[in-house]
């Protein structure tokens, strides 16, 4: 692991990275990675710069997850304990910390300035979304869809984003990419909302309705919301920050009744069909159509 950040790591300073080691023992969809290798399809940028651009936002990404675990106190990631129940919450947060300006020199070894400054960039846009994330939920504020969106384009859209934008400093490619990283953002961060609260194979890795014990307002609550402003249970149940699986499913009886998990749904299709369009207006690309197919392996 160590060689993967030139700043020079004695085996006894590696002990600082252990939560950062711990959460990449199970990894994910590995849906960044492949999202780089589809870009390159259209860019064109020489393999050991891809290499070093995945790697980079792969490790952003996974110390991400360090704090997001942290802000959303989760017992579960993937189905073993998170990383702050084993190590605590300090060393997990300065580990976090750590990695990114690690990444941050990783980044700058690239020799590209530009680079970097869209990796600043894009970092402050992911933090700015998590923040209003976590603003709304522990102010029980209800926001907009606009609001909502907006928000997803930052948080989730963020490291999308920097991967395609840093490897595009080194492209003579300059198409402009946003309108279909946007939607991938929402049509990612959307569905995950849905299967958080449906989907049994998300229960096992996590837990049943986290996000209601979370308190978050998900697509399918701001949904909720909006068909039936009058009725405040979704909001007292949210605001309680549960762990009752009777009171979870509640929730989940009101959600199905207002009709915003059938509306959530259909929002999933309408973006999946959006960006399936978008990828044939652009030429057509396998490996995007790849990761299309790696997200819906858990049906909705």
């Amino acid at each position: 692991m160590n060689k993967q950040f030139s700043f020079p790591l004695t085996d006894k300073e590696a002990v600082l990275l252990e939560p950062y080691k711990y959460i990449t023992e199970t990894p994910g969809k590995g849906v960044r990675a492949l999202l780089i290798e589809s870009f390159n399809h259209w860019l064109k940028v020489e393999d050991r710069v891809v290499k070093e651009v995945s790697s980079l936002v792969q490790s952003l990404h996974m110390s991400s997850l360090l704090i997001d675990d942290i802000e959303d106190n989760s017992l579960l990631r993937r189905g073993t304990p998170t990383a702050h129940t084993l190590y605590g919450v300090p060393q997990t947060i300065n580990c976090a910390n750590f990695v990114y300006f690690l990444s941050i020199e990783q980044c700058m070894r690239l020799g590209n300035h530009q680079a970097t400054q869209v990796y600043i960039e894009e970092l402050v846009r992911s933090h700015r979304g998590q923040g209003w994330d976590i603003y709304w939920r522990d102010n029980q504020i209800c926001p907009t869809e606009d609001e909502y969106k907006s928000m997803v384009k930052d948080k989730t859209g963020g490291l999308f984003r920097m991967g395609l934008r840093v490897l595009q400093c080194f492209s003579e490619n300059k198409t402009d990419y946003t309108l279909l990283i946007d939607n991938l953002a929402l049509y990612y961060q959307i569905r995950d909302d849905y299967l958080n609260l449906v989907s049994g194979d998300y229960h096992n890795f996590k837990t049943f309705c986290e996000d209601i014990t979370e308190g978050k307002y998900s697509y399918p609550v701001i949904r909720a919301m909006l068909n039936d402003p009058t009725d405040t249970r979704l909001k007292t149940i949210l605001k309680q920050r549960t762990t009752s699986a009777d009171i979870k499913q509640c929730a989940l009886d009101y959600l199905k009744k207002t009709g915003a998990l059938e509306q959530t749904k259909e929002v999933i299709n309408q973006y999946r069909e959006k960006i399936l369009m978008q990828i044939e207006e652009l030429g057509g690309n396998p490996l995007f159509y790849k990761i299309m197919e790696k997200l819906e392996q858990i049906s909705i």
